[in-house]
């Protein structure tokens, strides 16, 4: 439990030869070193997997849960935490997950999978500002296009009519045209029917100058869904393709309910690496 060395290196390859030297006068075998560290990705991770370090990422939060055993200030700074992540993967690795070396494929995956799914996290942030504003100004909107205001037709009806004076003005044609331009299909007439009589419908209004800010809001925000829809499709296609390249795409592929794009986050969490579970037990319990 005492500290050998201490020293503050660059996240660079002039960084990580700097540690590997370092290491190197303590120790011969690099197995013998057991890395903690607050993260599981990036250039430097990569590097000390490929060194042969015991690596164990350990998430920022329980980090600082067990800053408590080292005193009452939860201050957080470089050295202490660096004293802490040692002393935890001294004591307590046992109860940490290491960090396999997994393919490149999978490292890709794992990749896609997080942009896809901070993605999806970044619309339902922007669907949900989008509500908000609606509520304040146009509740004949929520009536008429549900809580999926991410979907193609929701955001093609708002871009055509923002207020509710515009809304109000809408005919059944108009609705028709951007439902079918959304990507409507199926019960057309009656979709069309319920979107155009609702938002017909008298409702409390605004002052002018309230509803022409509000007019600016959800065309920002209109906009901004619209494009991640377009990124998370090219995405989730980008992470689709990949996915199928791993050899075990068909297996996971296999298990009930899952579908191409679970599967691939199934395999960015899990990896490759046959060996990173000692018993099926500890990947159950993980």
């Amino acid at each position: 439990g005492s500290v050998l060395a201490t020293r503050r290196i660059a996240d660079g390859l002039a960084g990580v030869g700097e540690l590997h030297t370092l290491v190197a006068s303590h120790v011969v075998d690099p197995a013998q070193v057991t890395v903690g560290i607050e993260t599981d990705r990036g250039l430097l991770v990569g590097a000390l997997v490929a060194a042969g370090y015991q690596v164990y990422a350990v998430n920022p939060q329980v980090v600082s849960h067990y800053r408590g055993r080292h005193g009452s200030s939860r201050i957080k700074s470089g050295r202490g935490d660096a004293k802490v992540l040692a002393d935890l993967v001294r004591t307590d690795r046992h109860n940490h997950r290491q960090i396999a070396g997994d393919s490149h494929l999978v490292e890709a995956v794992k990749v896609l999978a997080r942009a896809h799914q901070n993605l999806i996290w970044a619309r339902q942030r922007h669907v949900n500002a989008l509500r908000s504003a609606l509520r304040e100004f146009y509740p004949g909107a929520l009536a008429a296009l549900g809580t999926q205001l991410a979907e193609p037709e929701a955001l093609a009806v708002l871009q055509l009519v923002p207020t509710p004076e515009q809304g109000r003005r809408l005919t059944r044609a108009a609705v028709r045209r951007a439902l079918v331009g959304a990507g409507r299909r199926r019960n057309l007439q009656a979709r069309v029917v319920a979107v155009h009589d609702a938002l017909s419908a008298s409702q409390l209004a605004a002052p002018a100058p309230i509803e022409a800010a509000y007019r600016e809001v959800v065309g920002a925000l209109v906009a901004v869904l619209c494009c991640l829809n377009n990124q998370v499709a090219a995405v989730e296609q980008q992470l689709a393709a990949r996915f199928a390249d791993h050899r075990d795409a068909a297996i996971i592929r296999s298990q009930p309910g899952l579908g191409v794009v679970l599967g691939a986050r199934v395999l960015g969490e899990f990896g490759d690496d046959p060996d990173r579970y000692q018993t099926a037990k500890g990947r159950k319990a993980f």
